[in-house]
């Protein structure tokens, strides 16, 4: 338990530390196309960091993490059943999958602002809700 509680509060700290700076980013007032790479680019540093949380809770358990093409929505998935998030949190989790997949795969000039505006807005919002599952489900641990 206790390497898994350092796994995720060094996972945490650069969460926070990329809400900082999307938080900098999003209080420019022009919104050129660097401006929305580097949201972009935060947005999706912090899916990647939930998704690393949740690969380590998962392992934690003795779950092995899924291996196939669509290993990222197979990791929600896995993540509700095991009941380290919820099927809603699940749900708006997916919007910010399918924007990191976007995001890889894609130029960094085809952002949509219309579309990132309101990913990054609630953001704040979607990682306050993720932790607090996450430690939901730590808690459960403990208690045992």
């Amino acid at each position: 338990m206790d390497e898994l509680l350092r796994e995720v509060q060094a996972e945490k700290e650069h969460i926070l530390d990329t809400l900082r700076a999307l938080n900098e980013a999003f209080g420019r007032k022009e919104k050129t196309v660097v401006e929305l790479a580097a949201i972009s680019t935060f947005l999706q540093n912090m899916y990647n960091g939930m998704e690393n949380i949740l690969k380590r809770a998962l392992k934690f358990k003795g779950m092995s993490i899924p291996v196939s093409e669509s290993w990222h929505k197979d990791l929600l998935d896995l993540s509700v059943n095991n009941q380290i998030i919820s099927l809603e949190l699940s749900k708006r989790l997916d919007e910010y999958r399918a924007f990191r997949h976007f995001f890889v795969h894609g130029y960094g000039i085809m952002i949509d602002k219309e579309k990132l505006m309101p990913l990054a807005e609630n953001l704040p919002n979607l990682w306050k809700d993720f932790e607090s599952e996450l430690d939901t489900f730590i808690k459960s641990f403990r208690n045992k």
